[in-house]
């Protein structure tokens, strides 16, 4: 069955349909894990290559329409039964949502950045080969490219595993002087432990402009502490190593709990490592047609300031949506 047969049948189904019960009935047959929509993604393991884009758009744009049918017609079946209620009747008192501590440190971020004069781009999150590894310099050897760290789709695409993708993005369309983070999702094959996470949030940062220094990378890092952790917050750098900046540095901060006397937190070092940081490599801006720029690029680990900055010890909290930890924020 073609896309736009399988469009006209779900129409035909939801004719007359007054209650959800029917509703869910037919919202299975289309969306569920075993149901039609799910058997035209199926059909591109067969299709020939060259029309599988055009095929999964068409099944996309299906689907995304069967769903945005189905919730008008649940708000509209909604709005019936609403109608038979007795409004005499006190209402029940709904409790108030609350904002993720992910979102309101991801806020907080954003702000002291836009006050340094960054503008925050948000890009994709299924990315190709070329931006998330090539065009960053990533050699074909690296292990970040292995199946056990990236997560690669059926089409040769993948889950980027960092949001450095968006420099490059970013610095094919805009003359420089540029100045941008980049906050978002990123995906790694990964355990799910009280440290570790398969989805993890992160901002980066890429400043392009004439005569920039790896001075001008500290200062901003330092600042960018100091407003986040407290003025009294020293910023320490470490020389590392990542393909797409040279030199490169591990960035840290005066622990925010012992402030830099040594504890559990801190691992008794009085630091806690915040990302790394580095000037963008040559090869990188080369590319780029920036032969005459230079730059700076960072990056931080959302989830990783949020738990420093609340005092969380785990985190798959961040996940499991309990309502105790979520209504502390």
């Amino acid at each position: 069955m073609e896309p736009e047969e399988v469009l006209s049948s779900f129409i035909e189904d939801i004719k007359g349909i007054n209650d959800l019960d029917s509703l869910e009935k037919v919202r299975i047959k289309y969306l569920g894990k075993k149901g039609i929509i799910q058997s035209l993604f199926n059909q591109l393991k067969i299709i020939p290559p060259e029309q599988k884009p055009i095929f999964g758009k068409k099944v996309n744009d299906v689907k995304e329409e069967i769903t945005r049918r189905i919730e008008e017609l649940k708000g509209i079946i909604s709005v019936k039964k609403i109608e038979k209620i007795d409004k005499t009747i006190p209402g029940i008192k709904r409790k108030k949502g609350s904002i993720h501590p992910l979102s309101i440190i991801e806020n907080k971020i954003v702000k002291i950045f836009l006050g340094m004069g960054f503008s925050p781009v948000y890009g994709y999150e299924i990315e190709t080969d070329y931006y998330n590894f090539t065009a960053l310099n990533t050699p074909l050897e690296h292990p970040a490219r292995d199946l056990q760290d990236t997560f690669y789709l059926e089409d040769g695409r993948l889950l980027r595993t960092h949001t450095s993708p968006v420099q490059i993005r970013t610095m094919e369309r805009v003359k420089p002087p540029i100045r941008i983070i980049s906050p978002g999702r990123a995906f790694r094959v990964d355990a799910f432990d009280a440290s570790h996470s398969p989805v993890f949030h992160q901002v980066e940062g890429l400043y392009v402009d004439r005569d920039v220094t790896l001075g001008d990378l500290f200062g901003t890092l330092e600042k960018f502490m100091r407003e986040f952790f407290g003025p009294q917050t020293e910023a320490r750098f470490i020389p590392s190593y990542f393909p797409f900046t040279e030199p490169s540095a591990e960035m840290s901060a005066t622990c925010p709990f012992c402030k830099g006397s040594g504890c559990s937190v801190c691992k008794y070092t009085g630091w806690v490592e915040l990302g790394g940081c580095g000037m963008v490599h040559r090869k990188v801006l080369d590319n780029m047609g920036l032969n005459e720029w230079t730059g700076f690029a960072f990056g931080l680990g959302i989830d990783r300031l949020t738990m420093l900055y609340f005092g969380i010890d785990d985190i798959r909290l961040f996940f499991e949506n309990d309502l105790e930890f979520l209504e502390q924020f």
